[in-house]
C-alpha cells in the first residue's frame, strides 16, 4: 500500500514538474527565437528583417533552439498571395535534423531570377508539431530590371564547322600528314 501511495504521488509530482516546463516555453518545442534575415556582407543571414523587395535574394530564416540537441526542425515555405500562384501554395519544404552540439539552424531561399511581389508565409515546425509561423511581404520596387518569367534566352550561337574543299584534299594527300 505505501508503494502504490509513493509511485502515485512521484508521478503527480513529475506530471507537474512537466506541465511547469511547458507553461515556460510559450513558443513552443524548444525554440528560443525565429526570425527573418537579408543577407550580411559575407553572404551569411545577418540581422532580423521584416520589410524584403524583390532584389533581397536570398532570405534567410533562423530558428534558434533553446539548448543543443538532437531535434527535426522543418520549414514550409508558402507562397499566401502572389500573383499567377494558387493561394496558400507550398513553394518548398525544407527538413533539417540537428546534431547532438548544434541549436541553431539557418534555411535559406532564392528563386530563379527575381522574387515575385506578394504576401508570403513560413511555417515552422519541430518534430511533427507547428512551433510558429510568420507572414512577410516582398514588394517590387520601381527599378526592377527583369522580372521572371519575362526574361528572353541569349540568342543560339552556330557552330562553326570547317568544310573540306578539295583543295584541301589535295594538299593533305600531297604534303602529307607531317604538315596536316
Amino acid at each position: 500500500m505505501r508503494t502504490l501511495l509513493f509511485l502515485s504521488l512521484l508521478l503527480s509530482c513529475l506530471a507537474s514538474s512537466a506541465a511547469a516546463q511547458e507553461a515556460d516555453d510559450p513558443t513552443g518545442a524548444g525554440i528560443a527565437e525565429v526570425f527573418l534575415a537579408k543577407s550580411d556582407a559575407e553572404g551569411r543571414a545577418g540581422e532580423p528583417a521584416a520589410n524584403f523587395s524583390v532584389t533581397d535574394i536570398p532570405i534567410f530564416c533562423v530558428v534558434r533552439l533553446h539548448g543543443p540537441g538532437v531535434a527535426v526542425v522543418k520549414l514550409d515555405f508558402i507562397a499566401a498571395k502572389v500573383a499567377g500562384v494558387k493561394p496558400e501554395s507550398r513553394v518548398v519544404s525544407i527538413s533539417y535534423t540537428t546534431k547532438e552540439t548544434e541549436d541553431r539552424v539557418n534555411f535559406s531561399g532564392k528563386p530563379h531570377g527575381l522574387w515575385v511581389p506578394g504576401k508570403y508565409r513560413v511555417d515552422i515546425f519541430v518534430g511533427n508539431r507547428k512551433v510558429k509561423d510568420i507572414s512577410f511581404e516582398i514588394k517590387g520596387t520601381a527599378t526592377e530590371a527583369v522580372k521572371p518569367g519575362n526574361e528572353k534566352p541569349p540568342p543560339a550561337r552556330r557552330k562553326f564547322v570547317k568544310r573540306q574543299t578539295t583543295s584541301d584534299r589535295l594538299a593533305s594527300q600531297t604534303l602529307g600528314l607531317a604538315f596536316w
